[in-house]
């Protein structure tokens, strides 16, 4: 009864935000990645049912992409939205499936939502809309892409098959400057071709956190309690 009660009274003197943020582990990420799913597999479904209309938009495919032809990116792209989309929802190499899905956003960025021409910012902002007034539309795709960075980044959370096979190899360790280098320089790399400047200095920051953890000694890596 006493060790029942010390319990009882230990989970009670925890933080309210603190415990909603224990359930979020399990519950947030499963949210984004049904959605993700659903979307990518709708996407996916309708390319594998449909024309292929890649053809049309002749040289707007960024390299590597340029050089396959339209009926192999319209394979690639079709059999990643879907085998990407089953991988999410089951939560099953979900930083790869998400980090995947990620690349194909960003091509389809390039070459379908982006604006051909812009002179400014202002310009550039306009094509931030679901339809194409002339300006892109590149609004929906940049959401998707605000949505898979979580699940690049933190995973596929606990509600996941993913953490079911890390059980068996729980490590923890904190952010370094080697992590966060190579974060900024993966992605400002993906936006050099979109947002040169941006993915430029991005890129050059991760750079220089990746030079300045070479003279910081890695820390030891903690197991994770159970």
């Amino acid at each position: 009864m006493s060790t029942v009660a010390t319990r009882t009274d230990s989970s009670a003197r925890v933080p309210f935000l603190v415990r909603i943020d224990a359930v979020g582990r399990w519950l947030a990420p499963l949210g984004l990645r049904a959605l993700l799913a659903w979307e990518f597999f709708e996407a996916g479904r309708e390319k594998l049912h449909g024309q292929n209309w890649f053809a049309e938009l002749g040289g707007r495919f960024p390299p590597p992409f340029s050089w396959f032809g339209a009926d192999l990116n319209w394979h690639l792209a079709t059999g990643l939205e879907l085998g990407a989309s089953v991988a999410l929802l089951l939560g099953l190499g979900t930083r790869y499936a998400a980090a995947a899905l990620w690349v194909l956003t960003l091509v389809a960025i390039g070459a379908v939502h982006w604006p051909q021409h812009w002179d400014n910012l202002a310009e550039l902002w306009r094509g931030y809309a679901i339809t194409d007034d002339g300006y892109g539309n590149y609004k929906l795709p940049l959401l998707y892409l605000a949505m898979l960075l979580p699940l690049i980044l933190s995973g596929a959370g606990r509600l996941s098959l993913d953490a079911l096979i890390a059980r068996r190899t729980p490590v923890t360790a904190s952010a370094d400057r080697r992590a966060w280098g190579w974060t900024a320089l993966a992605i400002g790399l993906s936006f050099a071709p979109l947002l040169p400047v941006f993915g430029a200095a991005l890129a050059v920051l991760g750079l220089g956190l990746l030079t300045l953890s070479r003279l910081q000694p890695p820390r030891p890596l903690a197991a994770a309690s159970p």
